[in-house]
């Protein structure tokens, strides 16, 4: 596994790969991370640069979460299924997954996703669009909504 860092408005971002896939992104800069040495490092900064310029709206970088339980892959492919811009609750991710009274289960697989931001955890929210818990901090989630709700707007509207 080899780490790359790379600035964001959100602070430093390291994000993890080996020879296939994207397989971590850490808040903050993980000691061991430098530039992106290889093409598949180059490529997810690249796609973090343009995300976070809003250019970029659907990641196409592979990633792969080398961990976790069955449920919290589930969670985690079922973040991916939200479409950039919109939100749903922690209780509407735990009915998609099949366990309607899993609403916090739900929370801790999102604070277990090891790729925040190209698996977009930041998507979901408490019962009533509540802005509640997140791994990198509520200021980088609101920042992240911010940044897709302002984006989606002006492509809706151009």
């Amino acid at each position: 596994m080899r780490w790359a860092v790379l600035d964001t408005p959100i602070n430093e971002l390291s994000v993890a790969v080996d020879d296939t896939a994207v397989c971590g992104v850490h808040f903050g800069r993980v000691e061991s991370a430098g530039p992106p040495r290889d093409e598949l490092s180059r490529r997810t900064v690249a796609e973090l640069d343009a995300y976070f310029a809003g250019e970029l709206v659907e990641f196409t970088v592979p990633v792969v979460a080398r961990r976790g339980s069955e449920f919290e892959r589930a969670v985690w492919r079922e973040m991916t299924r939200i479409p950039y811009g919109e939100t749903v609750t922690y209780g509407e991710v735990a009915k998609a997954v099949g366990d309607p009274g899993a609403a916090r289960a739900v929370g801790v697989a999102c604070n277990r996703n090891p790729l925040p931001v190209i698996v977009p955890c930041h998507r979901i929210v408490g019962a009533g669009g509540k802005l509640v818990g997140f791994g990198g901090g509520l200021p980088r989630k609101v920042h992240l909504l911010e940044l897709e709700a302002r984006v989606a707007l002006q492509r809706a509207w151009s």
